[in-house]
């Protein structure tokens, strides 16, 4: 069973948590249903609920578990505001959003309907909403979020929901600019169906060390030189 420390213990400042489902090849397009996210033709929405079960809804259930504030990319906001706020009030998790503040990280100039909504221009306001008063900063979906997001070091923690699935295609977690940066595991599960879920806090730069540390020998050398100077795509 997946044992997290209370999300509501005390602390010096706002943390700014994280959760995604992602496949086991990092995608994160389109988990919840087939229209969710059709971009670059994505045919494959709705990759989690096959694999939804009890354990999961325990996982979820206890990221959700401590009053919070939204923190969303444009896109994942524009997701939720057509959909959250037109389920039946006696759905749980519409009722906990649509009561939410709700923070959302764009440069774009379109209104912000949703109710209780705020935009945040760039990564600086990120910052200084994270060092005031007030809930965790939750982050749902936006994957765009997280390279930026890491490299300023503003994420405290990330729960990741691994589902046994290859998609091939689509927008992945960790994309173009994210930071290389050490994860230390803190809690971990895996569901009957085989989700692996992990809780992840950000543990330092990453360290590298040889497996074996023996002389390289001539061939090893000259493979060495020969890649380096390989400017083209090497075979696997």
């Amino acid at each position: 069973m997946l044992v997290l420390r209370s999300t509501a213990e005390s602390h010096p400042m706002r943390r700014l948590v994280g959760s995604v489902f992602q496949s086991l090849d990092g995608v994160i397009q389109g988990p919840g249903g087939p229209t969710e996210d059709l971009r670059g033709g994505f045919a494959h929405g709705g990759w989690v609920s096959p694999l939804w079960d009890d354990r999961l809804r325990q996982a979820l259930g206890a990221v959700f578990a401590a009053p919070y504030d939204l923190l969303l990319g444009k896109r994942t906001y524009e997701i939720f505001a057509a959909y959250w706020p037109f389920v039946p009030p006696e759905n749980p998790i519409g009722a906990a959003f649509n009561g939410a503040t709700k923070h959302v990280l764009t440069h774009a100039g379109a209104d912000l309907d949703w109710q209780n909504s705020h935009r945040l221009p760039d990564i600086a306001a990120v910052r200084a909403l994270k060092a005031g008063q007030g809930p965790d900063l939750l982050i749902q979906g936006s994957a765009s979020l997280y390279p930026q997001l890491l490299a300023a070091g503003l994420i405290d923690r990330i729960t990741i929901m691994t589902f046994p699935v290859l998609l091939g295609a689509g927008r992945r977690l960790f994309g173009a600019g994210t930071p290389p940066i050490s994860l230390r595991q803190v809690a971990a599960d895996v569901s009957p169906k085989g989700v692996v879920v992990a809780v992840y806090e950000p543990a330092g730069a990453v360290e590298t060390a040889a497996i074996a540390d023996y002389p390289p020998s001539g061939a090893e050398v000259q493979r060495r030189a020969r890649w380096a100077e390989d400017v083209g795509d090497y075979p696997e």
